[in-house]
């Protein structure tokens, strides 16, 4: 195959190294609640939302009415039974005709529970018991992996904590990009994806024992997997780096999730162990205006930092952590480079990358000579890409020397 390029930027493929493939599916089939602040927006929205035996709903911000319960998703929705998750994905609350429907009394640990021992319909963390218990459909993810090569992405990390044969056997193959899964202990290799690193879900109001992170850390060795850990909170890292420091220390490929937070005492620390940070610098943009207001102005700097950690030589990687934020790489990449929220308020503006670090953040792996490519060929000169980082000049993506995405061929009508 030849490809005239006609005078336009080549560049390796796009990497998410850190999305959720099957909650960003799942995503096209909900209703969509990001960015409404009301109640009385959120309750039109669910009201409003096509006929069905299941409502799901996903992006609750809860400045609309706080943490939801039960009893509210009863008044909203008292009719048919209602899944709803919040903007974080770690919640999801379920309303009566709901917890009905699942007929059961065996809660999993993470169903919340008020004073008087009743279920509050609130479910921590409970992704996998809720995916087993509840009706399910599979997502296309065929139509959604091609969307995601019409922005360049030629390869994908799946940061699932609970990923394992059965995840495996759905993901394999589904989408047209190379697909990397992170994954529990019963992850291991297969046909269709590489084997990734042993993903360590910390959670700040539930915290694992150090001894007992210590442990998982210990098991991934024995797998020869590298560690990567869900590190949003300041005490999520300082829990992190104590239980690697407890295993024997970090060894390379081990990863830091997200580091959300990242105050300046951390950078040697990260440094001198040799991790990795995998970014989400598009949450500057799509929660950039309520980090404004909840967050202390001393700390813009710490949140999702990215200059301050290139300066010590820490390895940086971008990641979407779609769909709880952005999948598009570019617009992550703008954020990396310009730290303004949606409201194009400046954040952290110290924090900004260069426009060519902000695109190595998604540049996916070296090309070997003679080796099919992931590769992307862009409208226009390398500093026309550099000054735009906008998915607009995309005109092919090609992954393992196959076309995933050709904006001529989708532009043009069918016959």
């Amino acid at each position: 195959m030849e490809i005239d390029c006609a005078g336009d930027t080549l560049l390796p493929g796009l990497h998410d190294h850190h999305l959720h493939i099957l909650a960003l599916a799942a995503r096209r089939q909900s209703v969509d609640l990001a960015g409404l602040t009301t109640e009385a927006a959120v309750r039109a929205a669910l009201v409003a939302a096509r006929p069905g035996p299941w409502l799901r709903a996903v992006g609750y911000d809860e400045r609309a009415a706080g943490l939801p319960d039960t009893a509210l998703l009863d008044r909203w929705v008292p009719d048919r039974p209602v899944r709803l998750q919040d903007r974080t994905g770690a919640l999801w609350v379920l309303n009566s005709a709901a917890l009905a429907a699942l007929g059961t009394s065996d809660w999993p640990p993470g169903a919340e529970r008020d004073a008087g021992g009743h279920l509050t319909g609130q479910f921590w963390r409970e992704d996998r018991w809720l995916a087993r218990a509840l009706p399910r459909s599979l997502p296309d993810l065929g139509a959604m992996g091609g969307e995601l090569a019409a922005f360049g992405l030629t390869g994908l990390t799946d940061a699932g904590a609970h990923n394992g044969p059965d995840e495996a056997r759905l993901l394999a193959g589904a989408v047209p990009q190379r697909l990397i899964l992170m994954g529990s202990e019963a992850l291991g290799p297969g046909e269709g994806y590489a084997l990734g690193a042993l993903k360590l879900l910390i959670d700040e109001r539930d915290p694992p024992e150090i001894t007992a992170l210590a442990a998982r850390i210990g098991e991934g060795r024995r797998q020869q997997r590298a560690v990567a850990a869900h590190c949003v909170t300041e005490a999520e890292l300082a829990l992190f780096l104590a239980a690697l420091e407890a295993a024997g220390g970090a060894r390379p490929g081990d990863r830091i999730e997200h580091g959300g937070l990242i105050p300046e005492t951390f950078v040697p620390v990260i440094a001198a162990a040799g991790l990795t940070v995998v970014t989400n610098p598009a949450f500057i943009h799509d929660r950039g205006d309520r980090y404004l207001e909840a967050v202390a102005a001393a700390q813009h700097g710490d949140l999702y930092p990215a200059a301050r950690l290139a300066r010590a030589g820490i390895a940086l990687l971008g990641g979407s952590d779609a769909p709880y934020a952005a999948a598009d790489p570019w617009l992550a990449m703008r954020s990396a480079r310009d730290r303004r929220t949606a409201r194009g308020v400046p954040l952290g503006p110290d924090e900004r990358l260069e426009p060519l670090a902000a695109l190595r953040l998604y540049c996916g792996g070296a090309i070997a000579p003679g080796a099919p490519a992931d590769l992307i060929l862009c409208e226009g000169a390398m500093a026309d890409v550099l000054a735009d980082l906008t998915a607009d000049r995309l005109r092919m993506s090609i992954v393992g020397g196959k076309i995933a995405f050709n904006r001529d061929e989708a532009a043009s009508p069918r016959r």
